[in-house]
C-alpha cells in the first residue's frame, strides 16, 4: 500500500522529516507544501491542491498520513481521492468544514512561534525547536530539524477548510503524549472525531524519534480489512 505523508507547519523538506520512518519500513511520498516553499504566493488552497494531485496521480490504495497542521491540509486534500483508504493523523488538527488553525488556537500566541504580520508569515523559533518539537529526538535530528524551518505564509491560520473527507474513511489518531507544543490533551479532544486511537510516549515528531514504533503502526494499517470507504 501507498504511504503519502503530509508535513506540519512552518517547515520544508517533508522526505527529510519522514526518512527515519522509510528507513524503518514505511516508504512515503512526501509532497512540498506551497506555503512553505512561497509564502508569498501561495496558502491552504495551494498547499490542498498540491497534496491532492500527488493523490490521484496513482490509483495504488494509499494510507494518509497528516501530521500537526498537516492534518488540515490532508482533511481536504483526500476529498475525490478514491485512492485513499486510511487517514492517519500524527498530533494533527482534525478539522470540519469551516474550522480553520485559529479555530483550535488559544486566546495568546505561543511563545514558540514568531509572528510578522507586517510581512505575512510566520515561523517556529529555531532556539525554542528542541525543547519544545523534538526534546526526545538524537541530537542530529535536532540540529538538522532546525535548519529545515521555513517561514510560512500567515493566512493558513484563518484559512477554513471546505470539505473534509474523514468522516467516510476509516481513521486513525495518534496521540504524542510527550508532545510539547499540541499538549496530549488537545490532541484527546481531536481524536474524539477518528475511529480508533492509539498513543504513544513520544514528542512532536514520532516518526523522528519513534520511527519503528510509526513503521509497525503504518504496517498495521496497510493490512487492515477495512481498506474500503464506508457510507
Amino acid at each position: 500500500m501507498r504511504v503519502v505523508f503530509v508535513h506540519g507547519a512552518c517547515v520544508r523538506d517533508g522526505s527529510w522529516w519522514w526518512h527515519p520512518t522509510a528507513a524503518a519500513g514505511a516508504v512515503a511520498v512526501a509532497p512540498e507544501l506551497p506555503s512553505c516553499e512561497n509564502p508569498a504566493e501561495a496558502g491552504l488552497a495551494e498547499d490542498i491542491a498540491a497534496v491532492r494531485a500527488v493523490l490521484t496521480e496513482s490509483s495504488e490504495p494509499t494510507v494518509l498520513v497528516g501530521h500537526s497542521y498537516g492534518g488540515i491540509v490532508a482533511s481536504e486534500a483526500a476529498v475525490g481521492a478514491d485512492s485513499v483508504r486510511h487517514m492517519l493523523f500524527i498530533s494533527s488538527y482534525l478539522p470540519a468544514p469551516g474550522e480553520s488553525l485559529s479555530t483550535f488556537g488559544a486566546p495568546e500566541p505561543p511563545p514558540f512561534l514568531d509572528f510578522d504580520p507586517a510581512g505575512g508569515t510566520f515561523t517556529a523559533r529555531p532556539e525554542l525547536f528542541a525543547e519544545t518539537f523534538a526534546q526526545d529526538c538524537p541530537p542530529e535530528i535536532v540540529r538538522e530539524g532546525a535548519r529545515r524551518l521555513a517561514r510560512q505564509n500567515i493566512a493558513v491560520l484563518q484559512q477554513p477548510v471546505r470539505n473534509v473527507a474523514w468522516p467516510g474513511l476509516p481513521t486513525t489518531y495518534l496521540v504524542c503524549t510527550e508532545d510539547r507544543g499540541t499538549p496530549a490533551a488537545a490532541q484527546r479532544e481531536f481524536a474524539r472525531r477518528a475511529g480508533t486511537v492509539i498513543e504513544v510516549a513520544a514528542g512532536h515528531h514520532p516518526f523522528l524519534s519513534r520511527p519503528e514504533t510509526v513503521a509497525e503502526i503504518i504496517g498495521a494499517l496497510s493490512t487492515r480489512p477495512d481498506t474500503h470507504r464506508v457510507s
